[in-house]
């Protein structure tokens, strides 16, 4: 089974408008609204491509129930800790002359409940894949991903983690399966700008030489690469051809497609890393989240 965590869900609101003219009134035309937060986009990304999963972490109030109503929606199941005050956030994509988001806050969330979640994580077992992905509120500790994967180490569970550096750097030691930073953020890891695909692959490596056993780093525009564990090879493919509509949901639909095509493939590294690259693709060319039938269409391309 799949399970993914999101500690900070959010609702987006997803508006567009010819110019933003800050003092004034500006009125929209376009709008939406979504379930969102990283490991959310995923389990919807995965019950689009016919994948099962379930979506845990914290939820609040309205907002909170929203999200789960579009989640079953989507045939993803749900098993949040629910808080008994506040309201999921509620994330602004102002999508004008230039993009701007506000990002809310979230609601507080304290010991008792964080350690609800644990118990429900720690039922997970061997074969089960564990997707953490997103932000941590700040009424959670700095080392919640650490201490989530120390809780449920050893049992035999894949691991994938896409997360900020700091978050990242910080669970290499849990050895995860798969982590996909950008290669903005791989190069910030190190301190460098990464200029070609050599370098990337060399910072690339040194992730796995900290613990890392799979990395996938996305490239925007011009594609992916992917270092898997204990080659001597890697995997490169520039971005299909299309037109960018919507960057919300793109890299965490990237995770998504890649541990779809890894499972239906029965372990093929190079199905799952086309699978990820087009399903990153056909989230960034449409107005919501990839369908089975949008990355079937550009696998064809690549």
């Amino acid at each position: 089974m799949i399970y993914t965590v999101t500690f900070n869900p959010a609702i987006d609101y997803i508006i567009r408008l010819d110019k933003l003219t800050t003092g004034a009134i500006n009125r929209v035309t376009y709008e939406q609204v979504l379930g969102g937060g990283k490991g959310v986009n995923v389990s919807i990304v995965l019950g689009n491509l016919g994948h099962k999963s379930t979506s845990t972490g914290f939820l609040a109030g309205f907002t909170g129930d929203e999200i789960v109503r579009q989640l079953r929606d989507f045939n993803a199941a749900d098993d949040f800790v629910k808080l008994d005050d506040g309201f999921s956030r509620i994330n602004v994509k102002i999508k004008a002359d230039v993009e701007t988001e506000i990002n809310g806050q979230g609601p507080k969330i304290n010991d008792a409940k964080r350690e609800e979640l644990f118990q429900k994580l720690e039922k997970l077992g061997e074969g089960d894949t564990l997707i953490l992905s997103g932000s941590i509120p700040n009424t959670l500790p700095d080392d919640m991903y650490e201490q989530t994967l120390s809780r449920i180490q050893g049992k035999g569970i894949r691991f994938v983690v896409d997360a900020e550096k700091g978050l990242l750097l910080k669970v290499l030691k849990f050895n995860p399966w798969l982590i996909k930073p950008n290669n903005h953020e791989l190069g910030d890891m190190f301190g460098v700008k990464l200029k070609t695909d050599e370098e990337i692959v060399e910072h690339a490596k040194k992730l796995q030489e900290k613990g890392a056993r799979n990395v996938l780093i996305s490239m925007a525009g011009d594609g992916a690469i992917f270092v898997p564990e204990g080659g001597k090879t890697f995997f490169k493919s520039p971005a299909p051809k299309g037109k960018l509509v919507n960057s919300v949901g793109a890299g965490d639909s990237m995770v998504a497609g890649f541990v779809a095509g890894y499972i239906e493939s029965n372990g093929d590294y190079e199905r799952a890393f086309k699978m990820g690259l087009c399903t990153g693709s056909a989230s960034a060319f449409s107005e919501n989240l990839a369908t089975r039938p949008e990355v079937e269409a550009l696998l064809k391309t690549i």
